[in-house]
Order: structure tokens, then C-alpha cells, then sequence
């Protein structure tokens, strides 16, 4: 990557880029009236929630220990984005936080499904198994935690995150004489997310893409499902040669922002990159649309197909 794309928001402009129609989900709820079929339409009167806002607000009740009113902001996250792994672990820590550890452990275990990287929800999935007595998965979760350490070889950047989640979960499988609030939450501050962001480009840029991902996670724990990591999310995994975990991530930006230009040209790199050329020249066409008057993003995916893959190469 040469350049930082245009399509790159700030975190005050993200709910304002989801946009009607981006990140908002009907939830169901029976309407009045007395004729079947008549008046408006469930998807008319339901209330509508935003993925943006529902995770900002989680966030600021999880800050504030208000656990029942964070768990009820990020299960609607999930109900938006369902595969949008860091919601599912703010929702388990909400649960934990209300000592709901059989709510917390599904939650982690959903968050670990769609990304097992990040280290809080093997953290959390061990203490919530520790504290329902569940020891062989705490125990699963601590012996991961320690390869990983052993691994890392106390150098890399995760190694005091690791050692801080091995000792949680020993402490959770100790008992409850030494197991009381092992599970600390640790939170991104909007401005440590935009600086995250920040240092994650200028490392894409130097094609160091294990550290930017360190730092995605960290803007990703601050903005939650914001396309634009998304989208960077799914570039970095697209050049660490996981073009399936790739896909994942262009599919969850556009998800939440289906008019994302940048997500489209990268998905449609790869695209063309796994030979789906029909599926590259349909996210043109999308972006062609978009583009009254043209854009980088449509002239660079027409090159790709055009070459039938990366004309730099």
C-alpha cells in the first residue's frame, strides 16, 4: 500500500458514515392494531439500532460499571454486526460484569470463533469457565496463554497483555479466595484508537503487517465495527496470505457501511486475486455508480482486472 486512501474517516464522522441503511437493524416487536395485515410493517415501527452509537454507549457503561445497560448496547452491536468478534467480547465482559458467567463464556467463545488473535476474550473465556468451576476449558485457555508467552519469548509486544491473562486465569482457577475481579477491564480511549490507527497505516506502508495488526486491534477496541479497520483489517490479513480471513473482514465493513469505497476495491483486489473476476467487475460496477465523476479506488480495481492482478507486480 502507497497511499492512504481517501475514503478514511475520523471516529466523531463514524456514526455519520453508517448512514441510514448502514448499520441498522429492525428489531422485532408485535405492533397495534387489531386487522392482520393491516398498518405499517414490522420493519416500519421497530426500533432501530446503529452499531456505531450502540458501541459507543456500551463502551462509556462498561467505563462506568453499568454492566446491565453495557450488555444491553453491545447485544444489540451483535444483533447488527453478528460477526463482529470485538462486540461479542465487550458483551461478555458486560456479562461477567453482572457475574453472569455461563452469558460471559458463550459471548467469549463467539468472539474467539470469529477471531481467535486477540488475547482478552482467551483471557476472559478462562475466567468465566474458572469461576462455573468448568476447569478443563480455564485450563485450555491457560495452556494457550502460555504457548503464546512462551512463544513470544517475553519480546514481542503482547507479552505483558499474556502474562496479565495467564496469571487472571491461574488466579479464576485458584478458587474464590483469590479469584475476586481477576477479569480487570481494560479499555482504548478514542484517542488512543486514532493514534492506533494512525501508527497501524505507517506500519501497512512499511509492509510490517504482524505489527499493524497488534495496533488494529487496539483502534478496533476503541471504534468497535468501524469499516475503515475493517477494511485495513482485512488488507493486512490479504498479505499475511489469509485471503480467507481477508474476505471475513471486507465482508464486516461492508456489512456496517455498504457504500464503503475502500472496502469494494480491496475486496475486489481480491477477488481478482482468487479468480473470481465476475465478482471483481460487479464491485466495479457498484463503485462506478458511487463515483458520479470517478475515483482512485474504481481506477485502480479496473487496472487490477484489467492485468488480472496487481499491474505493480
Amino acid at each position: 500500500m502507497t497511499r492512504i486512501a481517501s475514503w478514511i474517516v475520523g471516529a466523531a464522522s463514524y456514526a455519520a458514515l453508517l448512514g441510514a441503511g448502514g448499520a441498522a437493524l429492525a428489531m422485532g416487536g408485535g405492533g397495534g392494531g387489531g386487522d392482520m395485515g393491516g398498518g405499517s410493517m414490522p420493519s416500519e415501527t421497530a426500533p432501530q439500532y446503529d452499531a456505531a452509537t450502540e458501541f459507543r454507549n456500551g463502551m462509556v457503561q462498561l467505563q462506568a460499571s453499568n454492566y446491565r445497560a453495557a450488555a444491553r448496547s453491545f447485544q444489540h452491536v451483535v444483533e447488527v454486526a453478528p460477526t463482529q468478534a470485538d462486540a461479542w467480547f465487550r458483551l461478555g465482559q458486560s456479562k461477567a460484569g453482572l457475574n453472569d458467567w455461563r452469558g460471559a463464556q458463550r459471548a467469549f467463545e463467539r468472539s474467539i470463533r470469529l477471531d481467535a488473535g486477540p488475547i482478552g476474550p482467551h483471557r476472559g473465556l478462562g475466567v468465566a469457565a474458572a469461576r462455573q468451576r468448568n476447569n478443563d476449558v480455564a485450563n485450555t485457555q491457560l495452556t494457550l496463554l502460555q504457548q503464546r508467552l512462551a512463544a513470544c519469548a517475553t519480546t514481542c509486544a503482547q507479552a505483558g497483555e499474556l502474562t496479565e491473562a495467564a496469571a487472571a486465569v491461574t488466579s479464576a482457577i485458584a478458587g474464590p479466595a483469590a479469584q475476586a475481579r481477576t477479569e480487570s477491564l481494560i479499555f482504548a480511549s478514542a484517542g488512543e484508537g486514532d493514534h492506533a490507527y494512525g501508527a497501524a497505516v505507517t506500519l501497512i506502508n512499511q509492509h510490517r503487517y504482524a505489527e499493524a495488526l497488534t495496533a488494529l486491534d487496539t483502534a478496533s477496541a476503541a471504534f468497535g465495527a468501524h469499516p475503515d479497520v475493517l477494511t485495513y483489517q482485512g488488507y493486512v490479513w490479504r498479505h499475511l496470505g489469509r485471503n480467507d480471513r481477508a474476505e471475513a473482514y471486507y465482508r464486516q465493513a461492508l456489512a456496517v457501511a455498504p457504500n464503503h469505497i475502500g472496502a469494494m476495491e480491496y475486496y475486489g483486489e481480491l477477488k481478482v486475486l482468487t479468480g473470481d473476476t465476475a465478482g471483481a467487475r460487479a464491485l466495479l460496477a457498484r463503485l462506478d455508480t458511487l463515483c458520479t465523476y470517478g475515483c482512485i479506488e474504481a481506477v485502480t480495481l479496473r487496472r487490477w482486472i484489467d492485468h488480472g492482478g496487481d499491474p505493480a507486480a
